[in-house]
């Protein structure tokens, strides 16, 4: 059950009514899916989040097949029924097949199981894989340190702090 109702068109503000027309013609249909009526509550987030979708979700570096299988991955990941509905139907229309559908799902699979792996085992990133970045933002880290007193390393993209304290040392993702 929704949290609020949904706003259909004809009851919607004119400022809603005119972000649900760009929807429409920009993705060339005559109807409102159910995500855009209900973040209509709230117009600012309706506009904004349309506005960064279509922007991200046009074609670019990547091309929209990609970015609509790329969506179907992380809403699978974050146990998003109705994203994975909508992202895979479509991505059929912009050509998914089913043979495609299934190594996706596979693909899903083994990321997800080797990334829990990688975070049980708290797996240091090799120095190969580091991204020559690493060395242009080490003042960065150091400030880091500086700031918390200890050591910061980061793990998949979060600042982990190592705390001194009696028995073992143990980690605050903080």
């Amino acid at each position: 059950m929704p949290t609020f109702r949904l706003i259909e068109y004809q009851e919607a503000s004119p400022e809603v009514r005119a972000v649900y027309d760009d929807i429409m013609t920009t993705r060339k249909t005559d109807w409102i899916n159910n995500f855009w009526k209900a973040i209509a509550h709230d117009p600012a987030t309706l506009r904004r989040t349309w506005e960064s979708i279509k922007q991200i979700m046009a074609p670019g570096a990547l091309d929209p097949l990609t970015k609509e299988l790329l969506y179907v991955a992380v809403s699978v990941t974050n146990n998003c029924q109705y994203c994975i509905a909508s992202h895979t139907a479509s991505a059929r229309k912009k050509g998914m097949t089913d043979a495609m559908f299934h190594e996706l799902q596979a693909v899903i699979g083994m990321a997800n199981e080797t990334n829990k792996l990688v975070t049980g085992y708290q797996v240091e990133v090799d120095e190969q894989f580091k991204p020559p970045l690493a060395d242009s933002i080490s003042p960065f880290f150091a400030n880091l340190e500086h700031l918390y007193g200890r050591p910061v390393y980061f793990h998949c993209g979060t600042p982990v702090l190592w705390l001194a304290g009696p028995g073992k040392p143990t980690l605050d993702h903080s």
